[in-house]
C-alpha cells in the first residue's frame, strides 16, 4: 500500500517538473529561451534550489479549464543560494498557459515574498507572462493586487530584483516596476502597459514590439530597465553581481570583502583628467575607476541619462554608492531624467545602509522650455528631497563646476553632507565667471574702450574674489581643498571616520516627495 503512495507521489512529482509538458518545453527552447526551472538553477547555487508549492493547481471550471490543470500553475517558486546567500526566487513558466497568472500563482508568490521579508532575504522575479488569465476574470486582478501590495511591504526592507526575459504586459508590467532593479534581456524582454495592437486600434500608430517596449527601449529611454543584457546568461551574472554589492536586508551592512588594493595608493596623474578649458569634456569614469578598489566600478543605469553616473564600487573593501555628474553629455547638466535616476539610487542606498560618494561638476540645471514645461523643478526636487533625507554617510567632492541650485543639489554642506572635499580645480559659484560678469557688468563693458580686455580682468577677479575653491573652504562649506592625487586615501579615511555615524529623522509617518 504504501509503495502505491510512493508510485503516486513519484508520477505526480515527475509531472510538476515537466511545466506544460514536454512540447510546450520545446517550443520555448524553439524560440532561443530557457525555461523557468532551467533560469532558476542558472542562477542559484547548483543542487541549493527548494521548491515551495510545486503541487498547486488553479480552481474553476469555466470555459473547460478542468481540462487545463498543470502543476506549478504557472509559477516555479522557492529558496536557495546565491554564492552561499540565501535568496527567494519565482519565475513565470511561459509552458504553462503562457505563463499567464492565476490567483494560485499570485498566492505562491506572495507566500515567498513573505518568507522573504521574515527571514532578511532577498527576493529575485523572473518574467515571462502573458498577463492576466483572462479565463479567472477578476481573481487574476485581485492575485496581482496582491503581489503589488507585498512590493510594497517589501520595498526598503529587503533588496528586490527583477529579471525580464519574456513578455509583461498589463498588471505584469507594474510589480517589476515597484521592485529595485530591473534587468532586461534585448530582443527577449518586453514591457508595455497595451501592446502594439492596442496602440494601432487606439491611436493608428504602428509600432513594433521591441521599439514600444524591448530591452533598449526601456534602458535608453524610459529608464524602467536598470541594466540591458545581451542573453539570459549575462542577466544571471548581472543579477549575482548586484547581490555581491548590497545586503541581505535593511538592518545588515552591505557585504564587506578584502580586495587587496592599498587604501593609501594615490594616483598623480589624476588632475590631468581635468582638461585646463573648463568647456572642454571629460569622462568622469576616468576618475571613478582610477579611486576605488582594484579598478572596478558596477554601473547602474548606465544607457539611461548618462550626463550622471550612479553605481556600486569598493574602497579599502567596503562597499559605496557613487554619483558623479558626467561632462561628457549634456555636459554634466542636471536635467528630469537624471534627477530620477540619482534621487532612486541615493534613496536605496540610504535604506540598505550604503554610504555615499558625490563626486560633482556640473554647470547647473539644465534650460530651456522642453525641461520647464515637463517639470524640472518637480523632478529636479526629487534629488534634493533624496539627499536631505539620506542618513547613511555621505561625502561630497568637487572637481569642477558646481554652479547654482546644482551645486545646492549634488550633496552640500548644508544638505548635511558630512564630509565636502574640492580639487583646486573646482569653481563653486551662483554662475560661472563669464556669465556673471555678463549680468553684472553690462553696462560697463558696453560703454569701454576694449571691452574684451575689460571682460577677462573682470572674470579674473570674479573668479578670485567667488568662484575658487578656497573661498567656499573659508566659509566651511567645503571642509577641506585636497591633492587629487591623494582622493581615494581621503575618501577611505573619511568613510572609516563615519562608519558608527547614527543619524535619525524627527518622527513621522512619512515625508511627501515631490514624485
Amino acid at each position: 500500500m504504501h509503495s502505491e503512495k510512493l508510485e503516486d507521489y513519484s508520477k505526480k512529482n515527475k509531472v510538476s517538473q515537466q511545466g506544460g509538458g514536454q512540447d510546450r518545453i520545446k517550443d520555448q527552447h524553439d524560440k532561443g529561451k530557457l525555461t523557468a526551472r532551467e533560469r532558476i538553477d542558472l542562477l542559484l547555487d547548483e543542487g541549493s534550489f527548494t521548491e515551495i508549492d510545486p503541487m498547486v493547481t488553479h480552481h474553476y471550471h469555466e470555459y473547460d479549464m478542468q481540462k487545463k490543470k498543470f502543476f506549478t500553475d504557472g509559477v516555479v517558486g522557492g529558496y536557495g543560494t546565491v554564492n552561499g546567500r540565501q535568496i527567494f526566487v519565482f519565475a513565470y513558466d511561459f509552458t504553462v498557459l503562457g505563463g499567464t497568472l492565476s490567483q494560485m500563482g499570485a498566492k505562491k508568490i506572495t507566500k515567498l515574498m513573505d518568507h522573504a521579508v521574515r527571514t532578511g532575504c532577498p527576493v529575485i522575479g523572473i518574467m515571462d507572462s502573458g498577463g492576466a488569465r483572462i479565463q479567472e476574470g477578476i481573481m487574476s486582478l485581485d492575485g496581482f493586487a496582491d503581489i503589488f501590495y507585498h512590493n510594497q511591504l517589501a520595498s526598503g526592507v529587503v533588496p528586490q530584483i527583477t529579471a525580464s526575459i519574456g513578455p509583461s504586459a498589463g498588471g505584469s508590467v507594474y510589480s517589476p516596476a515597484m521592485t529595485d532593479f530591473v534587468i532586461m534581456v534585448e530582443k527577449a524582454g518586453s514591457m508595455f502597459v497595451t501592446g502594439p495592437d492596442v496602440v494601432k486600434t487606439v491611436l493608428g500608430e504602428e509600432i513594433s514590439f521591441e521599439d514600444l517596449g524591448g530591452a533598449m527601449t526601456h534602458g535608453t529611454k524610459s529608464g524602467v530597465a536598470h541594466f540591458v543584457a545581451q542573453n539570459e546568461y549575462e542577466c544571471m551574472d548581472y543579477i549575482k553581481k548586484l547581490i555581491s554589492y548590497i545586503p541581505q536586508n535593511n538592518s545588515e551592512e552591505p557585504p564587506k570583502i578584502k580586495t587587496g588594493d592599498d587604501p593609501n595608493r594615490m594616483d598623480h596623474n589624476l588632475i590631468n583628467v581635468i582638461p585646463e578649458n573648463p568647456l572642454q569634456p571629460y569622462d568622469m569614469k576616468d576618475i571613478i575607476t582610477s579611486i576605488v578598489d582594484n579598478h572596478e566600478f558596477f554601473e547602474v543605469h548606465e544607457l539611461f541619462a548618462p550626463n550622471i553616473v550612479v553605481g556600486y564600487a569598493r574602497m579599502d573593501g567596503q562597499v559605496v554608492g557613487i554619483i558623479a555628474n558626467n561632462p561628457m553629455h549634456l555636459a554634466g547638466a542636471l536635467d528630469i531624467d537624471s534627477s530620477n535616476k540619482s534621487a532612486r539610487f541615493i534613496r536605496f542606498c540610504d535604506a540598505f545602509n550604503i554610504p555615499i560618494i558625490t563626486l560633482v561638476d556640473t554647470p547647473g540645471y539644465m534650460p530651456g522650455s522642453n525641461q520647464e514645461h515637463n517639470g524640472i523643478i518637480r523632478h529636479g526636487s526629487k534629488l534634493l528631497y533624496a539627499y536631505c533625507e539620506a542618513t547613511v554617510p555621505r561625502i561630497t567632492l568637487v572637481i569642477g563646476k558646481a554652479y547654482g541650485g546644482a551645486y545646492i543639489a549634488m550633496g552640500s554642506k548644508n544638505l548635511r553632507t558630512d564630509v565636502n572635499y574640492a580639487w583646486p580645480t573646482a569653481r563653486c559659484a551662483v554662475l560661472g565667471g563669464e556669465a556673471a560678469v555678463k549680468i553684472m557688468n553690462r553696462k560697463d563693458l558696453a560703454a569701454a574702450d576694449d571691452p574684451e580686455a575689460m571682460k577677462k580682468q573682470l572674470i579674473d577677479e570674479f573668479t578670485e574674489k567667488f568662484e575658487n575653491p578656497y573661498v567656499a573652504a573659508s566659509h566651511g562649506t567645503v571642509d577641506n581643498v585636497i591633492d587629487p592625487a591623494e582622493t581615494r586615501p581621503m575618501l577611505i579615511k573619511a568613510l572609516k571616520m563615519l562608519a558608527n555615524k547614527r543619524e535619525k529623522q524627527l518622527p513621522r509617518k512619512h515625508g511627501n516627495i515631490n514624485l
